[in-house]
């Protein structure tokens, strides 16, 4: 009989953490990333449960049912950190295997950087690892958008995506899902990660009459429901800390992960592609990489595209360890 899927609350250092668990043995913390929930691993936890695997699917702070701090510092990589180190003391487990998906990526790479005592391994989806550079992100971001605004510089500004976003949440969720995902339909129009002056970045997104297959209108309503229910400031504040987070980790430069590591990204997924010198790198900043595999045809959301092969991935990468 499949394991049961359990759904609760646990206490770390400043808050909560609601998480969603299934099956048992050693632990893997699947961390999601923007604009996303614990859900977008739904497809994960059942197979890791059945492998033998204690399957644990957090809300980062300032989603679904976790904490939601008001100050935008505390939404810094540090603190992500703490509260993923807070969980294992909540489950009483010394170690985890940590799997990041987008913003869980950076939140999980830097979770086994600072604290490879506790997180012993480490997989990566869509966005590759790259430490700390020179270069405040910031700057950087204003410089890739060029004419045109960066989609993180447009996120800057408290209250001004929220607002966009507020206007139609089913709308906005539809459409970024489906125009990063491998299944969006050519663009004609410039790319979604920039916004024209005086735009929005809604403006480019994909509204094909039908769904992708990865996701379904069960699917959309789980998204919709969390966060007309949260808003979106939360999740937003994550990108407002990135200068705060480069002087955070300044220390930690060019710094190696040294625990085992796994990469799984999509072939057209935007990140993917603006991450080749970072993939490239891979033998001097993961020194422990089991594998780093990209996944033709697929998007952005390669655990819910393409399930079955990141299940195989992760399950393979596991059970080597």
């Amino acid at each position: 009989m499949p394991a049961e899927q359990r759904s609760r609350i646990v206490p770390v250092e400043h808050g909560r953490i609601h998480l969603v668990e299934q099956g048992s043995g050693p632990l893997a913390l699947l961390v999601h990333g923007f604009p996303e929930s614990w859900y977008s691993w739904r497809h994960q936890l059942p197979a890791l449960a059945d492998a033998g695997y204690h399957a644990v699917a957090i809300d980062v702070r300032g989603y679904g049912r976790s904490s939601k701090p008001t100050a935008i510092d505390e939404y810094r990589l540090v603190r992500l950190v703490a509260d993923n180190v807070g969980v294992l003391d909540a489950l009483d487990e010394q170690a985890a295997v940590i799997v990041g998906h987008d913003w869980g990526s950076p939140i999980a790479w830097t979770s086994a950087l600072l604290r490879p005592d506790r997180f012993r391994a480490l997989a990566t989806l869509s966005v590759p690892y790259a430490s700390p550079g020179p270069t405040r992100p910031t700057d950087a971001f204003r410089r890739l958008g060029g004419d045109e605004e960066f989609y993180i510089s447009y996120f800057q500004e408290p209250g001004r995506a929220e607002a966009e976003i507020e206007e139609d949440v089913r709308s906005w969720l539809r459409g970024f899902y489906i125009t990063a995902s491998g299944d969006a339909p050519p663009a004609t129009d410039g790319t979604m990660a920039t916004v024209r002056p005086g735009g929005k970045l809604k403006d480019r997104f994909a509204q094909p009459e039908k769904l992708p297959g990865w996701l379904t209108e069960e699917d959309l309503d789980f998204y919709v429901g969390e966060f007309e229910r949260t808003g979106f400031t939360g999740p937003l504040n994550r990108y407002r800390c990135v200068d705060l987070d480069w002087r955070d980790l300044a220390a930690f430069s060019r710094q190696p992960i040294t625990v085992p590591s796994l990469f799984v990204g999509g072939e057209l997924d935007g990140p993917t592609i603006w991450g080749a010198s970072a993939i490239a790198r891979f033998g001097e900043t993961l020194p422990q990489l089991w594998g780093s595999h990209i996944l033709p045809g697929s998007g952005h959301w390669v655990q819910q595209e393409r399930a079955e092969e990141v299940n195989k991935l992760l399950l393979e990468f596991l059970g080597g360890l």
